[in-house]
């Protein structure tokens, strides 16, 4: 678990947080396999026997004080006794959670026995696919399930359903797939006449995987996409005479996930249901208007970044909270470039714990190797992420892709969740005495993870064979041995205390802040509109460059204009050198720009969602990319340029590598000696760096290749955010950091007079 927070010292009170306009907050991500600092989890013993204040409910620590019969709460300061067995345990200091800030535990709840024919214990993963697409679309999704099928492990079940005007369920456990339809009703608010469950039993829609593979592969030759014919005859006429196609997406994931949820009896250790969507849903309830996108926002005097943002219909909302329920988590994989509405859509899958990701089409969708590595990685499910602070001060909002619970604060349900997904807090004073009143302890932050994952046996043990009558109706398996395992971990970290201003800047983050950050100004701009969050953006620079300058007494503010004397850059405070440039770029992203730029509204939202999962590091890189600089393909000249054509210039490097997150740019400039080999040799440094970055990633990033003065520049010129013309037509299209930091400098003055 990896814990970070916006300043390494908290403020000491209310004023002193207010005033110094450095957010505070952290950052976590609870399934990392180290923290922050590379170190991994000690292991506990039962967390059942694990003690709990009685006030707060916090778990025993390494910071709390222990003697022969009690022990101190080190967050709320109440005094616990213990009991004869506690006692005996902790008369000794050998206690994992003694000695360490990060401890897993094991829980010893009734899990599913594997051994148990008769409790389905095993992971499900469920394809479903879009047949209203085109031949292009469906053969890449062929290629990315039979890339998936090599990533799941042993012992999974799968199962495959498509959806356009009706539902088809596959039965793949022969040589011969079987396949039963199912027909969407047209009504928007209808639903299909018939359970999936009765049109075919669990046990026969999923499949052993290890034991049908070429089973799976031949269904997935079968798929073909719906005839013009079909889609004709299943269209209508919807609500003011709109003509409805045939993707009934919104019916389609709400049969299947009632199928999957446990009011049919069965419980897996985990269903995981990948959705390929090619375009808006259009047939059947939750079907999207997307006539929204085309009309002219402007002469109705309305914005149309508030009008795409927020969601049309609550239909999806209500099917996450179902998916919640059902422990179902939801990975939406959507191909198109056609308006798909997103904004409604997104719910289905960052609340049950999945991902959202967009390709604009499917010659450049990097969707095989994303889908593998998905399903290669770690995961916990069934996660429960809960906070708990020192009474001085407290969580006040959480952010991320989590379903929160409906009863108590700051707890988190989380179904799915890899060693990437990041989660965000907002801290806040309980009171307006701060800790001052308290000098003799630090505030203390608890997280609490409790999560479930599966084991592989050990070597030497015996795999379980399980075989059943498929004629009857029943599966047949071939089940290799694992253990479905839950488990606790605890993090608890003691944060010294800021006095004053200096103490306060000297402990930024930057990294972290602009993730806080990204997280506050998406919320904005789904509450207020893009120009809104902008807004807001800009003025908590401003008043953060104002309250450090007044604090240094930099300017004389009230004087006609000093924005020449405003230290804009921050030059006497090393940690916040980097703010301006952060918010800058954040600026100039598309998650800011707004729709009259040419702003997709889609691809605004699959950022959001992208942008509010990454952890501090890799969303530094996708808002300001690093740029760096080789003199030849085996030997790197600068490590680090700024974003402009001047870097370029001056450092004189032929290649110029640059790391944008979702993509990777390798530039050889016009003026580069043409015996430098390109592209660069498979065996270079270069590339070594390239493969190492490509590995690294959660999602894969698409390679790109250019040769100045050969190829076309604008894919890698266009990250030159700091120029004016980042388009490189010379034409100024927006302010250039430079011409930033004057009109931060003049906002300064008008903020203080």
């Amino acid at each position: 678990m990896a814990v970070r927070f916006t300043v390494s010292r908290c403020p000491v009170d209310l004023d002193v947080q207010e005033s110094s306009g450095v957010p505070w907050g952290a950052t976590v991500v609870p399934f990392a396999a180290v923290d922050e600092h590379g170190r991994a989890p000690e292991h506990g013993g039962s967390a059942q026997l694990l003690p709990r204040c009685d006030t707060c409910w916090a778990y025993i620590n390494y910071v709390c004080d222990v003697d022969k019969w009690a022990w101190t709460c080190a967050l709320c300061g109440n005094l616990n006794g213990f009991s004869d067995d506690t006692s005996a345990r902790y008369r000794s200091s050998q206690a994992p959670e003694l000695l360490s800030s990060f401890i897993d535990f094991e829980m010893d709840e009734e899990l599913p026995n594997p051994e148990d024919e008769d409790f389905e214990a095993r992971p499900v993963f469920v394809a479903a696919v879009d047949l209203s697409a085109s031949e292009e679309f469906l053969e890449l999704v062929k290629s990315s399930l039979l890339a998936a099928l090599e990533a799941i492990g042993p012992g999974s079940l799968f199962g495959l359903v498509t959806f356009s005007h009706k539902i088809g369920l596959y039965d793949v456990q022969g040589p011969i797939p079987v396949v039963k339809h199912i027909i969407i009703p047209a009504d928007m608010d209808g639903r299909i006449p018939v359970d999936l469950e009765m049109a075919m039993p669990l046990s026969s829609f999923l499949a052993p995987v290890e034991s049908n593979k070429e089973h799976i592969a031949a269904a997935l030759e079968t798929l073909k996409p719906t005839s013009s014919w079909e889609r004709a005859t299943a269209a209508g006429q919807g609500i003011e005479g709109v003509t409805m196609g045939g993707r009934g997406f919104g019916v389609a994931m709400d049969a299947l996930i009632k199928y999957l949820g446990t009011e049919h009896g069965v419980t897996f250790a985990m269903a995981r249901v990948f959705a390929f969507l090619s375009g808006p849903p259009d047939y059947g309830a939750g079907q999207l208007d997307t006539r929204r996108y085309g009309e002219q926002y402007a002469s109705k005097r309305i914005d149309a970044d508030k009008a795409l943002l927020p969601e049309q219909t609550p239909f999806y909302k209500d099917l996450a909270a179902n998916a919640v329920e059902s422990g179902v988590c939801v990975d939406l994989f959507v191909i198109t470039n056609e308006y798909t509405d997103l904004a409604s859509l997104k719910y289905l899958s960052i609340e049950s714990g999945g991902s959202l990701i967009l390709y604009s089409n499917t010659d450049e969708a990097t969707l095989p190797q994303d889908l593998y590595r998905m399903l290669s990685r770690p995961y916990a499910f069934g996660c429960v992420l809960r906070i708990r602070t020192s009474p001085e001060f407290k969580s006040a909002r959480g952010y991320g892709h989590y379903f929160p619970d409906p009863q108590y604060e700051n707890v988190q349900h989380i179904i799915c969740c890899d060693q990437y997904a990041t989660y965000a807090f907002d801290f806040e004073f309980s009171n307006s005495n701060g800790f001052t009143r308290n000098q003799d302890s630090s505030p203390v932050v608890q997280l609490a993870f409790q999560y479930s994952i599966l084991v592989p046996h050990n070597a030497d043990a015996r795999p379980l064979t399980t075989s059943r009558n498929h004629h009857n109706n029943s599966a047949v398996s071939s089940r290799q041995g694992y253990t479905l395992k839950r488990r606790l971990r605890i993090r608890t970290l003691q944060i010294g205390v800021a006095a004053n201003y200096a103490e306060l800047y000297e402990s930024v983050e930057p990294e972290v802040i602009l993730t806080v950050l990204t997280h506050k100004i998406i919320q904005a701009s789904l509450e207020d509109g893009v120009k809104e969050a902008r807004a807001l953006l800009h003025d908590w620079l401003v008043i953060l460059t104002a309250q450090y300058n007044e604090y240094n007494k930099l300017a004389q503010f009230g004087q006609p204009d000093n924005s020449n004397r405003v230290d804009a850059t921050f030059s006497k405070c090393q940690p916040l050198q980097a703010l301006p440039r952060h918010v800058f770029a954040l600026l100039r992203s598309s998650l800011l720009r707004s729709h009259e730029e040419g702003v997709h509204p889609d691809h605004r939202i699959y950022l959001q969602c992208l942008f509010s999962a990454l952890e501090p590091s890799y969303l530094l890189r996708a808002v300001y990319p690093v740029l760096s600089s080789y003199e030849t393909p085996d030997k790197q000249a600068y490590p680090r340029h700024s974003l402009s054509r001047a870097a370029l210039i001056t450092s004189g490097s032929p290649i110029f590598f640059l790391d944008a997150f979702t993509s990777l740019i390798v530039y050889y400039a016009p003026t580069a000696d043409p015996s430098l080999p390109f592209p660069p040799p498979q065996n270079c440094a270069l590339r070594g760096m390239i493969n190492k970055l490509k590995q690294e990633r959660n999602i894969t990033p698409k390679l790109l290749m250019i040769r100045g003065g050969y190829d076309n520049a604008e894919p890698f010129e266009r990250y030159l955010i700091e120029e004016q013309d980042v388009d490189g037509s010379g034409v100024a299209i927006g302010m250039g950091f430079v011409s930033f930091l004057d009109q931060i400098a003049h906002d300064v003055v008008k903020f203080m007079k």
